[in-house]
């Protein structure tokens, strides 16, 4: 090689040798799997510095079985003022959504996405969470919490917030409804019920998740866990279009969209 483009190659070998690295990082930073974690790491540091440990009990990661397979909570917290299932969100952009509306939407720029309604998602936690503890539904409590650079350009529901608004809604709560021995018996009991916060069990839940969302699969009602059938609407605003019902109808009326 000319001598003269030695130093020329050693910069840009030199440049390369950090610049790979960063771009691979930045990268991997940028994906769902990361954000998700980002979001679940960022607010958990929140709880732990809002919340004080003498009174709030955390569990993370929380999996526990469900009538059509299992369900995941991102932050589980025990105290003697009620149980909360926290769902967390890492977005961007503009948010606009309802209580009742199924899906919200992301708005990015001159880009639009939409996402289930947080809200319903989270249902489904809180009911694992009764079902599990044995618990009536006025003592477990749905918590959003959107992190990153999200808007809300919409009004929300109290339970939905922002950063550390989560602990906000939770320290509004202020009537205990436990005393100091139910509450160590619920993280108990919590513990032992929850399937075990490994690998394999994220992996198995990712499954149920996708097998939920191919139309022809085989799917169980999340509230009795019989079989769903494939029907068709005969009238109404939806007349003409499937839907899954719960086959027991109408002793069970889930109803789940195509």
């Amino acid at each position: 090689m000319n001598n003269a483009l030695q130093p020329i190659f050693a910069l840009l070998m030199s440049t390369l040798s950090w610049l790979i690295p960063l771009m691979l990082v930045v990268s991997i930073l940028r994906t769902p799997w990361a954000k998700g974690h980002i979001g679940e790491w960022f607010v958990r540091f929140m709880l732990r510095l809002r919340l004080d440990k003498a009174v709030y009990f955390p569990l993370h990661n929380v999996t526990l079985a469900t009538p059509d397979g299992s369900t995941q909570i991102d932050h589980v917290i025990v105290s003697r003022f009620g149980i909360f299932a926290v769902e967390t969100k890492n977005m961007q952009g503009w948010i606009f959504g309802s209580e009742r509306q199924a899906e919200w939407t992301q708005k990015i720029y001159k880009r639009t996405f939409k996402f289930q309604n947080p809200l319903r998602q989270n249902y489904k936690h809180t009911k694992a969470l009764e079902a599990t503890l044995q618990m009536p539904p006025d003592t477990v409590h749905s918590v959003i919490v959107f992190v990153g650079g999200s808007t809300f350009k919409t009004e929300m529901p109290t339970s939905v917030t922002y950063g550390g608004g989560c602990a906000r809604f939770i320290l509004s709560f202020t009537q205990p409804v436990f005393d100091d021995q139910q509450v160590q018996d619920l993280l108990l009991a919590l513990r032992a019920g929850r399937m075990a916060p490994t690998r394999a069990t994220h992996m198995a839940h990712v499954q149920q998740l996708k097998e939920r969302h191919t139309p022809n699969a085989e799917r169980k009602c999340p509230q009795c866990g019989s079989a769903m059938a494939l029907r068709t609407a005969k009238a109404g605003a939806n007349a003409g279009k499937q839907f899954w019902g719960c086959s027991t109808f109408p002793k069970c009326r889930v109803m789940q969209k195509m």
